[in-house]
């Protein structure tokens, strides 16, 4: 290469030829799928602990035996590793839900309603107007769960005086003509505070303040307690002739922004007209959303004692919106998921209904309610915008507002006092401006108030509760892994399925994922009905070698032969679950406390957690069998306890494949190699490159031999095997010879008696 360079000087350059490296390997990462009370459908989710565990997929359950299915997965966890847990899909599985269909007043939930994880709703629901807030996957789990949500309705409620003699023509409960979407003032004059440029202080204020009636709550008793909902405006400033107008926030305890009581109103319909000439006065005024609570039928909870008023965002104001900021709290009402009645789970503040609000204090975190519920909550999503409901309402009756149905108000008017909806008749509701969901420029938003959700129609595997999965789905969640990019050592089986033919197949499937993976082995059990509640053992061992010997040969599965009897804290008894987990869970630890090439099996490194006995113990004529027949005996031995007897994979004929320590040398060493190879993508094939990766092999060979690994190696990455063809072929190629260390599966100890005299030497020909 010329020197680039047009006069004299240094010109500098780097060659870097310490591209690529062999990367540790720690083979902990088991999965398996099965019918939970919850979680998400036929999406991998990393478990470490037993508490996520529970949290995401729920307790174990005695229905159809699927404590089976999730105390596999927590017993694998004991040994050490993480597991992805796939809940399965299926049967009758339907989210519970707020729906927006139905009879009017019922909110009936949508009864065909299977979605099952974020993706789905991302693609599929987060438009569906069938229902406004559902359970974030299917199950009756999320029956009876509550979802609150408040906003901006009001700032002050007003109570009035008596209108009797006002207008005889207008009567309870029309209170006397004023309805929601109305204008209401009152006169103001005051000293109104400025800022500005350095300077402060107060100027004399003339006019009125300006609020919209945004709820109306009459007696139809007949006692004088009627109320009204007021959301504040603007102040309108009255001088030589004019009127001027700013928009203004309510601010509590205010004289200023506020309402106040012992003062006379005057109330404006849409078309700008008086509805009470002489004005009504107003005997008490209390602030709005002190008074609200969650709507709960198992306790009282104060919506400001979990988060303050909410009010318009920042991103929004500065848009010239106003009126977005929403709350949603999440709430076991029944105590049906944590066991205490009213439990708040989750509250998610100041959220927008602007469907292009960003924090301002976490940009670019989006604050959209249905995108920020979607991406934090662990329960729910959001489903019809409620802004789209157009139900009657504003004049209930009762002193208490209708929840469900409900009718978005009007927060603001368009112009003079027109509000921002149009009123027939102050019954029917056609809304034109303040949907939310919307870009936040110049949007007064709706609001709903507070109201409450109650999810119901949540259905498990069958309609009558269920926990049982079908073979073809449990095989359709298990397909997830075919892939390399899911990352996974271990696909465990846990339980079979109904029929001998149907765990039969089941394990073969798991077989051919691992065997089309070539990078992780498949851990296989009996069938329960050939061991638990069978007493005689020959017919436990002849039917464990008539079901194992249909399944595939191959090195990258390891069978058992064991079911275990445990304890299930969660149930308070003790259940027969399947090993296989527990064989996964052993390799585990032997990878973190020895190395993945040591066999898992023995008094050292085989003994099983949790093990109280076993449905089956196979004495020394039964584990030849078993044996002979690629089955790993798990046995009881007193005094040691529950362990693994064997250390055979899957392979039905002679090789250094058939047994686990070599398949699992093999795993550990082509995966650690293969990233140093990835490195040498795209580089030049001479003899430099070839150097270069024997220098990153040879070193990581010579430590696995060291640890025991393998008794020898050799490494061949030359002309010899990257020959002209191979290397016009745009191919590198490299031979690596391993000898792997084997394991002790048989000891033979001969003692041999000798007369007294007799020379050593001349018996065993050593001293």
């Amino acid at each position: 290469m010329a020197v680039q360079l047009l006069s004299p000087g240094v010109l500098t350059r780097e060659v870097d030829l310490t591209v690529g490296r062999a990367e540790n390997v720690l083979d902990n990462i088991g999965a398996i799928a099965g019918p939970f009370s919850q979680g998400p459908i036929d999406e991998p989710y990393i478990v470490e602990t037993e508490q996520e565990l529970i949290k995401r997929f729920g307790k174990p359950l005695s229905t159809d035996a699927q404590y089976e299915y999730w105390m596999s997965a927590s017993s694998y966890l004991t040994y050490g590793g993480i597991i992805k847990v796939v809940r399965t899909g299926g049967g009758r599985l339907n989210n519970a839900n707020a729906g927006a269909g139905g009879t009017v007043g019922t909110g009936a939930s949508d009864t065909s309603l299977y979605l099952k994880n974020y993706d789905d709703y991302k693609l599929n629901f987060q438009s569906d107007d069938g229902w406004y807030w559902a359970a974030q996957n299917p199950g009756r789990w999320a029956n009876e769960l509550k979802v609150c949500m408040i906003d901006d309705l009001a700032d002050q409620t007003i109570s009035l005086a008596s209108l009797a003699g006002i207008d005889s023509s207008y009567t309870t409960p029309a209170l006397y003509g004023i309805a929601v979407g109305q204008g209401v003032t009152v006169g103001l004059s005051t000293n109104i505070a400025s800022v500005g440029f350095g300077t402060s202080g107060y100027s004399a204020f003339s006019g009125h303040l300006k609020g919209i009636i945004t709820g109306v709550k009459t007696d139809a008793s007949g006692a004088e307690n009627h109320t009204i909902d007021v959301k504040i405006v603007s102040r309108v400033a009255q001088s030589g002739g004019g009127t001027t107008e700013t928009k203004v926030y309510y601010q509590k305890g205010s004289t200023q922004n506020a309402f106040v009581a012992g003062t006379t109103l005057k109330f404006f319909d849409s078309a700008g007209s008086a509805v009470q000439a002489t004005g009504v006065g107003a005997t008490a005024v209390v602030d709005w959303y002190d008074q609200q609570k969650l709507k709960l039928d198992n306790g009282t909870v104060f919506w400001n004692s979990l988060a303050p008023r909410p009010v318009s965002n920042a991103y929004v104001l500065d848009r010239g919106g106003k009126n977005d900021g929403i709350h949603v709290a999440v709430v076991d009402d029944t105590g049906t998921i944590t066991g205490i009645q009213a439990n708040v789970l989750e509250v998610h503040q100041s959220l927008s209904k602007a469907q292009d609000a960003v924090s301002s204090a976490n940009a670019p975190q989006k604050i959209y309610y249905k995108d920020y519920i979607a991406d934090f909550s662990d329960y729910i999503f959001a489903g019809k915008n409620p802004s789209e409901s157009c139900e009657p309402g504003g004049n209930e009756l009762g002193g208490e507002e209708l929840e469900y149905p409900f009718a978005p108000r009007a927060t603001g008017f368009t112009t003079d006092f027109v509000p921002n909806v149009t009123i027939t008749g102050f019954s029917t509701v056609t809304q034109n401006l303040g949907l939310w969901g919307l870009d936040a420029r110049n949007v007064t938003f709706s609001a709903v108030g507070n109201i409450g959700f109650t999810l119901g129609g949540g259905l498990d595997y069958d309609a009558t509760g269920g926990m049982k999965a079908d073979l073809g789905d449990l095989i359709t969640s298990y397909q997830l892994f075919r892939s390399k990019d899911e990352a996974v050592d271990f696909l465990i089986m846990g339980p079979g399925c109904s029929t001998l033919e149907e765990s039969q197949a089941k394990a073969g499937r798991l077989i051919s994922i691992a065997n089309e993976r070539k990078d992780c082995v498949a851990v296989i059990g009996p069938h329960r009905t050939d061991l638990v509640g069978k007493t005689d053992s020959d017919r436990q061992t002849n039917s464990l070698l008539k079901y194992f010997n249909s399944i595939p040969s191959t090195s990258y599965a390891i069978f058992d032969s064991g079911y275990k009897y445990t304890y299930d804290r969660f149930n308070n008894q003790f259940r027969y679950i399947p090993t296989n987990p527990d064989v996964a869970g052993l390799c585990v630890r032997t990878a973190v406390n020895a190395f993945p090439w040591f066999s898992p099996a023995g008094q050292q490194r085989g003994i099983l957690n949790n093990a109280v006995k076993l449905a089956y113990n196979p004495n020394q004529a039964e584990r030849d069998q078993l044996y002979e027949a690629r089955i790993n005996p798990v046995v009881f031995t007193p005094g040691l306890g529950v362990l693994l007897f064997g250390d055979k994979t899957a392979l039905g004929y002679a090789s250094a494949f058939d047994r686990i320590n070599v398949r699992r040398l093999f795993l550990t060493v082509e995966q650690a190699l293969q990233g140093a190879a990835e490195a040498q993508l795209f580089e030049l094939n001479d003899e430099i490159t070839r150097a270069n990766f024997i220098n990153i092999v040879e070193p990581y060979l010579r430590d696995v031999q060291a640890k025991r690994g393998v008794y020898d190696y050799l490494v061949i990455c030359d002309e010899t095997n990257n020959t002209p063809d191979i290397i016009d072929n745009n191919e590198f190629r490299a031979d690596i010879f391993l000898k792997p260390a084997k394991s002790i599966n048989y000891v033979t100890l001969t003692f041999v008696a000798t007369r007294t005299g007799v020379d050593f030497q001349e018996v065993a020909g050593r001293v």
